[in-house]
């Protein structure tokens, strides 16, 4: 009895020799699929999203397909692919009777499995035809791969079959899979990397490096003993290809992480253009600032997992049966078990090849095998005791994360740390307060694992950051920076006594200071002054959405409702002098000519006509943010950065709930939140300032590079100086509020000499019987 292999090189043979003989018959007998596909090529090419600066974050689509012309497609890639699957390619009409031939005889001869089809039936058969292996099949694209060459070019089949090829892990064409497998284009790959990709068309589900590296390079071999066979290469750069260690890129792995902006551009193209956008070439190009948007994910993730490592161990995420002993049985076993866990780029997972109290050894995904040893153990030190309970024990076959915390002193290794998943969550929102372009926005920790966009949809009580505003409102009702407020108790006509998070009080202190200082009293009473209603209205200029906002007096500790996008736009509109900005993410959509679709307008002129704030109020309100970062609750922000133009304002709910910090540089404004998504207390002692600023300063730091200090904003006309502060200029005579006490209630302060003059003045034209006095 035939082997498989065998009996289909006979059949193919004998099917290829009688469909010569008869060139008439199988056209007239079967029914052939016109060549339109192919003669007239309309790739399939998935929506891609881009920063503004040209980097690809991410494509939607059934195929992952990048179009590259062969005219760019590097010669080596083209020799490789030749080498093994169809090396008369030039020289044949379509068909190849000498290479059917050559598998039939190396089947007989149980010599090495060869191919019989050449690249012009193997583009018939994936474009045109079934993959079911039968007589009348081979027939069809027989004839069809005949006459397909009288149609168009070799280069031209060559061209499609570069592009449209499967090659593994939704990559379609020898691009994409470049990009999927070692994360850069194909003209920067290296001998062996090419051939690693010119074998994936034999099987690209199950010997593709993602899912089985050791057939993936079995057949990187081959494909290397045909480009040598063929004299593409030679003697010694075979060796070296064989020598060089391939580095895979870890599935999904991206150079910018930013899936939430991702999805929020899908979700804007596919609203405008069907679900056709996802196989029509689109192409989104995001306001997003590559470096910025780098910037942005580490700071997040590293504050993410700080906080995370103040917590307690939480054990391993799994347990695995690995066999006894060592060697290749068990790195095959190890990589096996870890098939079903996901890895990440910052939180690698791995599984514990031998545990001990003092050291792990661990390998990862990738096939690495890593130590955790000293200090990168101790957070996890309980569950290493030998009498740790079973939820806890790290023991071999855990599956657990381990990060990369730096480098050994010769640079030239890792060391690594035990880690966990967060259960905690943040967001960071950054945009230019000018324009409203968004240049940053990390919407969660892990978008695999929480695709929820906090930026946009976290709804959440902003606490003292929310203070500013309400601030900016009280000038308007005559409170000025001078302006004395009791920090002092406070309790309400219906009961409600709320205190300051420090449990203690200054007594009367100006506002300057109340801001500075957080002071939840002080700022109750500046409230009260200004009213609810007029105050929660005046948080409508800044972009908040006031129906979401309490209409009592606990508005002045933040216990609304706002999301992080709301309170960047809101610094945003202190930030430029204040104007509101509409906050701009999608720039524009092209369709794959480069056909311009959509465009964002531009930003919209900053005049007096269009102006949400005062000019003198948005500098007041600058001022005292200037004094929170310098000597107030988020000093920590100007002395990190060093430098002297950082304005903000920490917040911190009630129980610590919720997080914050939003503040800015007069070129970009940014907020930043961390909580559970199930709200519940952070911790004791967790506060904005302790969480969210730290994560700010990161990614300020990373941001404002090269950024020039900007110089001290000149002072709005309408303001003057009175003593050490700014006063609006038509109270300097009187009429300003002075004091805010419980004691004294709401004081004017007047100018002595000015009211006596003006009772002089009144007295004299009553004399001349000008006015009555």
């Amino acid at each position: 009895m035939f082997q498989p292999s065998l009996r289909r090189a006979v059949i193919a043979l004998a099917v290829t020799a009688a469909t010569l003989v008869a060139l008439p018959s199988p056209a007239s007998t079967f029914d052939l699929p016109p060549l339109d596909r192919i003669v007239n090529y309309q790739p399939k090419l998935p929506l891609q999203v881009f920063t503004a600066d040209g980097v690809e974050i991410a494509q939607f689509g059934t195929e992952r397909r990048e179009y590259l012309p062969l005219s760019r497609t590097p010669k080596l890639l083209q020799q490789a692919v030749l080498a093994v699957e169809d090396a008369r390619f030039r020289e044949h009409s379509g068909v190849d009777p000498k290479g059917m031939a050559r598998a039939l005889v190396a089947a007989i001869t149980g010599g090495r499995k060869q191919g019989a089809s050449t690249i012009t039936q193997q583009l018939v058969r994936t474009m045109l035809l079934t993959r079911e292996f039968s007589a009348e099949r081979k027939v069809k694209e027989i004839w069809l791969a005949l006459k397909l060459e009288d149609e168009i070019s070799k280069d031209r089949i060559l061209e499609i079959y570069l592009n449209e090829i499967f090659l593994g892990q939704r990559a379609y064409g020898f691009a994409a899979a470049s990009q999927i497998y070692f994360g850069k284009p194909l003209d920067k790959l290296s001998l062996a990397e090419t051939a690693m990709l010119a074998g994936l068309p034999q099987n690209p589900y199950y010997a593709n490096p993602v899912a089985n590296l050791e057939r993936a390079t079995q057949r990187q071999r081959v494909v290397l003993e045909r480009m040598r066979a063929t004299e593409v290469i030679n003697d010694k750069q075979l060796a070296a290809a064989r020598a060089e260690k391939l580095v895979i890129r870890p599935p999904g792995l991206r150079s910018v992480h930013a899936a939430h902006v991702a999805e929020m551009a899908r979700a804007v193209v596919v609203e405008r253009f069907g679900t056709e956008a996802y196989s029509s070439g689109l192409r989104v190009t995001t306001s997003l600032r590559a470096a910025d948007q780098r910037a942005a994910h580490a700071a997040v993730q590293r504050g993410v997992l700080a906080f995370d490592r103040r917590g307690p161990w939480r054990g391993p995420e799994d347990l695995e049966t690995l066999p006894a002993g060592g060697g290749a049985e068990l790195e095959r076993a190890a990589a096996e078990a870890l098939k079903d866990h996901r890895d990440d780029e910052t939180l690698r997972v791995g599984i514990v090849l031998a545990a001990s109290p003092k050291a792990l050894q661990v390998q990862l995904a990738s096939g690495e095998r890593v130590s955790v040893q000293g200090e990168g153990l101790r957070w996890a030190q309980r569950g290493l005791d030998p009498k740790a309970k079973a939820p806890l024990k790290i023991a071999r076959g855990a599956v657990v994360r381990v990060v990369s915390t730096g480098k050994t002193k010769d640079r030239k290794s890792d060391v690594w740390a035990i880690s966990q998943w967060p259960e905690a969550e943040a967001a960071l929102v950054a945009m230019d307060p000018r324009t409203g372009r968004v240049r940053a926005l990390v919407g969660g920790f892990d978008f695999a694992r929480q695709p929820f966009n906090h930026v946009t949809q976290g709804w959440r009580q902003p606490g003292s950051a929310l203070k500013p505003l309400l601030y900016s409102a009280a000038l308007e009702a005559r409170v000025m920076p001078a302006t004395l407020v009791d920090d002092l108790p406070f309790r309400a006509a219906n009961g409600w006594s709320p205190g300051n998070s420090n449990g203690e009080y200054a007594g009367p202190i100006t506002l300057r200071q109340a801001l500075a200082r957080s002071s939840n009293l002080a700022s109750v009473r500046v409230l009260q002054h200004t009213g609810t209603q007029p105050a929660r209205e005046w948080t409508g200029r800044f972009g908040l959405d006031t129906a979401r906002q309490p209409d009592d007096l606990t508005l002045a500790l933040g216990t609304g409702s706002v999301t992080p996008l709301q309170m960047a736009q809101a610094y945003a509109t202190l930030a430029n002098g204040g104007w509101r900005v509409a906050p701009v993410v999608v720039e524009k959509i092209t369709d794959a000519q480069g056909k311009l679709l959509f465009e964002a307008p531009p930003p919209a002129a900053l005049t007096e006509d269009n102006r949400s704030v005062p000019a003198r109020n948005a500098f007041v309100v600058g001022s005292l943010l200037n004094e929170v970062t310098r000597t107030g609750t988020a000093a920590r922000a100007q002395a990190a950065l060093k430098r002297p133009d950082i304005y903000g304002k920490t917040g911190t709910t009630n129980d610590a709930v919720d997080a914050w910090f939003a503040g800015y540089q007069p070129t970009l404004a940014a907020a930043v939140w961390m909580g559970y998504d199930k709200p519940r207390s952070l911790g004791g002692g967790e506060s904005g300032g302790r969480l969210a600023l730290p994560i700010w300063i990161d990614f300020m730091g990373s941001a404002l590079k090269g950024t020039p200090v900007a110089a001290p904003p000149a002072a709005p006309e309408g303001l003057v100086r009175e003593g050490d502060e700014w006063l609006y200029a038509e109270w300097r005579e009187g009429g300003w509020v002075s004091e805010i006490s419980d004691a004294h209630g709401v004081q004017y302060k007047t100018n002595i000499g000015h009211e006596i003059g003006k009772a002089f003045s009144s007295f004299g034209a009553w004399l001349r019987g000008e006015s009555r006095p």
